[in-house]
């Protein structure tokens, strides 16, 4: 049964996990511009799950070594489904996951502006990827212990994923960051993100109704275990897609669209205790 909880409480709460280290107060609502100014370190591997330029993702081993593999954190970045935003502006959110023990593998994939990308090409990438998660096995990561996490855009891809019984076995975790849940009403909105729908879709909801319902997450049952995030001050996905049938959401007051990809934000010491209950 969906839950909806209010947390700004969590920001007392949670203030403890950062500010031992960057003795500084906890960020809100946070722009595109401070999630690129982020402090990174270099992915530790590249992986390919396709023979394709796009086909591959970049894999952050925790900074410190670990008795057993780590837990693992597929994460598909999010974007417009546009090729002008790449995995480049998730490397901050990657290292700052692999700092804290994950085994994080970011994946890039075709995008609306790429040669087989758009609907369904983008998304059978994404199914392509979870299924090649064994190609990890060879590093120190416990591919039995899997969270898939989405952004925006890549929040949509992640959902609808985690709906596929032959992805979702694979996976213990599905969280949709910010997520685009019902691509038909979000497709009907007039900030730039909402017209780039049609683009991604190949046509509007009334030229091709039947593929805005395949790639719809609302009209799928989740994963058996989905937590949406969201900040209710989000002007790029509105508060309002933040409802699925079967899923758990949390809302978290005066977060905004980048939040959830921060690490000095209250949002990201929320996700973060998320993950770290599950694993």
């Amino acid at each position: 049964m969906k839950r909806l909880f209010m947390v700004a409480a969590s920001l007392v709460c949670v203030l403890s996990i950062f500010t031992s280290s960057a003795q500084q107060p906890l960020s809100i609502n946070v722009s595109f511009e401070e999630v690129l100014a982020v402090p990174i370190r270099p992915a530790d591997a590249r992986i390919e799950y396709g023979p394709e330029e796009l086909q591959y993702g970049e894999l952050w081993l925790p900074v410190q070594s670990a008795e057993e593999p780590a837990p693992l954190v597929i994460l598909v970045h999010g974007g417009c489904w546009l090729n002008s935003f790449d995995v480049s502006h998730a490397y901050g959110f990657s290292t700052a996951l692999s700092e804290r023990g994950f085994a994080v593998w970011a994946l890039e994939y075709h995008r609306t502006g790429d040669a087989g990308g758009g609907w369904p090409g983008t998304y059978q990438d994404i199914q392509a990827a979870i299924q090649a998660v064994g190609l990890l096995d060879d590093y120190a990561v416990d591919t039995g212990r899997v969270a898939l996490l989405g952004h925006s855009a890549g929040g949509h891809l992640a959902l609808l994923a985690g709906s596929d019984p032959e992805v979702s076995r694979q996976v213990d975790l599905v969280v949709g960051l910010a997520a685009i849940v019902d691509i038909e009403q979000y497709s009907q909105g007039d900030n730039s993100c909402q017209m780039a729908t049609p683009l991604f879709m190949n046509g509007t909801v009334q030229d091709i109704p039947q593929a805005y319902s395949e790639a719809n997450p609302a009209e799928k049952q989740p994963h058996t275990r989905t937590v949406l995030f969201h900040g209710d001050t989000d002007q790029i996905v509105p508060l309002a897609q933040a409802e699925l049938n079967g899923a758990e959401t949390r809302v978290f007051q005066g977060a905004g669209h980048f939040d959830w990809i921060h690490p000095g934000t209250g949002a990201f010491a929320d996700l973060l205790i998320l993950l770290e209950e599950l694993f």
